[in-house]
């Protein structure tokens, strides 16, 4: 007989509609169950800080400074401490292999490794890749600390010590967000890979490489890369999606064949160090223009969206010099200094090698001398563009002087800014996650400094990136007294374990 079809019943209807309603009902407290999921993660949090801390205080002991190849020992080390954590959460681990280095006096370097981790993985789920880096920038009691740089001291609820901000701290605290869904048998939401490196403070070399080369392996699966290696701009939670480059400029002044007696043979030779010091004055106004010229040709104009977003951001320019220690700024608003902070190119001085640099006295007529400076870069700037800038200008400047000394401009790091879209989803995961631990919107703000591993990712892999920070502007990154805040670090965990959650809600392909 055929199939005759009946027409539904009001019964029936009304059984259908109810049905319909339940499973609404059930999505609505599925969604809720899983927001609300996050109150016991943050309490494990909680409870384990004084672990957490431990473990950092663990991490800071090891002087992993990547500045010069005889501790590069320390940064291998720190890399197997990482990976070793890595492998207790469940991750498999591969070191891959960067190549060498050649360094300043011909001799070949074999650079520290790369750690390469995936967690266990689900195809149902976003892929989340976690950037970071255990290197440290040098650090000496002696240099001005108050406290032993490698000995995590807590003072006032400050956790003090070389790298507790840059960058140990926060790539402790993603692998503790992922251990606080472990511990708790709660399923992580999105698929977590990792990638750590040892290299970062002395210019990430041979990750671009290892980048292109793992393109279409490594990251293909890859939805969102996140980077935490940055500092807010005051006391409120920031999303960052912007950083400058940087132009590293080596200027070597060689002179007689050997160190001479200022007694002896001063007034009567061309000495190196009289020539750089010259070379040096001509780079930079006490105003903060940089001389060389077309320098600011490139620079991309400032438009009024842009304009704006300064406005909102929570920034008090008397707390900034308080926390700086220094009287005065060279621009008197807040959105000057931000701009000239973020957007507009700077160039500053570092030191001189080769010079008297010891207590007491010394005289001595130094036979080479070596000053470097950098540029911040922003965008549109171009690196090799600034090269040949910076090169032609100071080659100029040192024939005026009639010198017989042999002048040598060199540029070993040549880095380029980053700029995301600040409406890309990820931003939206990552303003929530703020919203739920802290409270308030984040400040939409850039950095001032280079993070070169932010453009590499974004022009190589053409993934959505974000840098979602949670170190205070107060931590010191780079000088004496490096440091960041127990509320920082532990409300910081709770934010990467809410940024998995956001990141799971987001539409996914």
């Amino acid at each position: 007989m055929p199939h005759i079809m009946q027409k539904p019943t009001r019964n029936s209807w009304s059984k259908t509609m109810a049905k319909l309603l339940i499973s609404i009902v059930v999505m609505q407290i599925s969604t809720e169950v899983s927001g609300s999921g996050l109150d016991p993660i943050f309490k494990y949090i909680d409870e384990q800080q004084n672990e957490f801390v431990q473990r950092l205080k663990e991490w800071v002991a090891i002087p992993s400074d990547s500045s010069e190849p005889q501790t590069w020992d320390e940064v291998v080390r720190m890399l197997n401490v990482t990976a070793d954590k890595i492998k207790m959460l469940g991750g498999n681990i591969e070191f891959a292999d960067v190549g060498s280095q050649r360094m300043s006096n011909g001799q070949l370097v074999h650079l520290p490794p790369v750690i390469l981790a995936e967690l266990k993985k689900d195809p149902k789920k976003p892929t989340l890749c976690i950037y970071g880096h255990v290197d440290v920038q040098p650090a000496k009691k002696e240099d001005g600390w108050t406290t032993d740089p490698y000995t995590l001291t807590e003072i006032n609820g400050n956790l003090y010590g070389r790298g507790a901000s840059d960058n140990k701290g926060p790539v402790l605290a993603w692998l503790h967000a992922v251990e606080a869904y472990q511990a708790l048998k709660q399923e992580i939401p999105v698929n977590i890979k990792f990638i750590i490196e040892g290299m970062e403070e002395a210019g990430s070399n041979g990750l671009d490489t290892l980048t292109e080369q793992r393109n279409m392996t490594f990251f293909s699966d890859v939805d969102y890369i996140v980077i935490s290696d940055n500092i807010w701009i005051g006391k409120k939670p920031a999303l960052t999606y912007g950083t400058r480059g940087n132009c590293y400029f080596f200027v070597e002044v060689e002179g007689q064949k050997q160190d001479m007696h200022s007694g002896v043979f001063g007034g009567s030779i061309h000495e190196a160090m009289t020539d750089l010091i010259a070379l040096l004055d001509s780079l930079v106004e006490s105003s903060g223009h940089i001389l060389i010229p077309a320098i600011n040709e490139a620079v991309a104009p400032l438009t009024e969206e842009e304009k704006k977003r300064y406005q909102g951001i929570q920034f008090d320019l008397e707390v900034h010099k308080k926390d700086c220690g220094v009287t005065k700024f060279l621009f008197d608003t807040k959105e000057e200094i931000l701009q000239h902070r973020w957007r507009y190119p700077s160039l500053s001085i570092h030191g001189i090698e080769g010079a008297f640099f010891e207590t007491g006295t010394k005289t001595v007529i130094p036979r080479k001398v070596i000053g470097k400076f950098s540029i911040r870069q922003v965008p549109n700037m171009d690196p090799s563009e600034v090269e040949k800038q910076v090169t032609k200008y100071l080659q100029k400047l040192f024939a005026e002087r009639n010198s017989p000394n042999q002048l040598k401009v060199t540029m070993p790091i040549g880095a380029k800014p980053w700029v995301a879209n600040v409406s890309d989803p990820q931003f939206v995961a990552g303003r929530r996650a703020v919203q739920t631990v802290f409270g308030v919107d984040p400040d939409l703000i850039c950095e001032g400094s280079t993070i070169p591993i932010a453009r590499n990712f974004q022009d190589v892999t053409g993934k959505s990136i974000i840098m979602l920070p949670i170190g205070g502007a107060d931590d010191g990154e780079h000088s004496q007294n490096e440091k960041m805040s127990r509320s920082n670090y532990i409300q910081g965990t709770k934010l990467f374990a809410a940024f998995f959650y956001e990141l799971s809600q987001l539409p996914h392909k």
